[in-house]
């Protein structure tokens, strides 16, 4: 039985991965699963100087799911390589690190740095976070500052680059596009959708920065459709799904829409164990339905004409 997949040139033994900003350095989960198990690793990454993040209160739980503010808080990419980086290192998985920041050129510098390490498999470029500044337009919002960012980052780097979209927008599969003919070697699909919670007793939001991204299971039927627009797009690009996958079940529905590999996020805060978890299902699925390769899966829907 084969669950091995590519995204670009990056080969995974399986097509689990993790989702940036919840699986920490991967030592945090070393008691609960054996790491080196997962297909890849999306660490959270840096920007180029430390950022503090926003103020509290940065979390809120809704109905299956939660609204984070968190403000893409990190120590910057010297911190970044000094302290977690080698911890990532030692699970001996493909490690694929984030990279988000204001400017183009600031990405560009982050990837120039991290080009001098050994060891990284490529860049996921945040281009869609949604709670850094109020009313404040992301890179995703308009196809042309998508070609900018990941064109920079193009001709800073040739490990893959992985763009990393948002739910937040008219037209997904025109941002792809942009991202794709910019030099993207592969998408993340989705990031977290805008959303707000309000103190009825305070009549205050419960966020400092009043909306914050909403992740967890309430998002997943959004983000299977996102995937699957783009994968009909028929853009020649793998894809990483990624919004409240938690089970088996959940993950296979992102392959059968088109995506080659499932990161899994929220459910992380809840089960540590949910990575394995979830290829332990996918494994079973695949000899309970006579499936001996992993890849048979990828876009299988079977879609009704429109």
């Amino acid at each position: 039985m084969n669950l091995s997949v590519s995204i670009a040139d990056i080969k995974m033994k399986n097509p689990v991965t993790t989702a940036a900003g919840t699986f920490g350095d991967g030592s945090q989960f070393g008691d609960f699963i054996d790491v080196s198990r997962i297909g890849a690793i999306i660490a959270k990454g840096a920007s180029l100087e430390p950022w503090k993040g926003n103020p509290p209160h940065r979390l809120v739980e809704t109905p299956s799911g939660m609204l984070n503010s968190i403000g893409l808080q990190n120590d910057g990419v010297e911190g970044f390589i000094r302290e977690k980086l080698p911890r990532l290192l030692k699970h001996r998985v493909p490690i694929i690190v984030g990279v988000f920041d204001k400017t183009p050129e600031n990405y560009a510098r982050i990837v120039k740095r991290l080009n001098r390490e050994k060891g990284i498999s490529g860049f996921e470029i945040n281009l869609s976070c949604p709670n850094l500044e109020k009313g404040g337009k992301t890179f995703c919002d308009y196809p042309e500052l998508v070609k900018e960012v990941v064109g920079a980052i193009r001709k800073a780097t040739d490990l893959p680059i992985i763009a990393k979209l948002s739910p937040n927008v008219t037209d997904i599969v025109a941002i792809a596009k942009s991202a794709r003919d910019a030099g993207a070697d592969a998408l993340s699909l989705i990031n977290t959708l805008v959303g707000m919670r309000i103190n009825i007793k305070t009549r205050e939001p419960y966020l400092a920065k009043n909306t914050g991204g909403l992740s967890g299971p309430a998002i997943r039927p959004v983000a299977l459709a996102k995937v699957f627009l783009v994968s009909e797009a028929r853009l020649e690009i793998p894809i990483i799904g990624m919004g409240g996958i938690q089970t088996a079940e959940d993950a296979i529905e992102f392959l059968l829409a088109g995506a080659s590999a499932v990161a899994i996020g929220t459910a992380n805060f809840v089960n540590p164990r949910a990575t394995l978890d979830v290829l332990e299902g996918i494994e079973q699925y695949m000899r309970e339905n006579s499936v001996n390769d992993i890849n048979d899966l990828i876009g299988a829907v079977r879609a009704h004409s429109q």
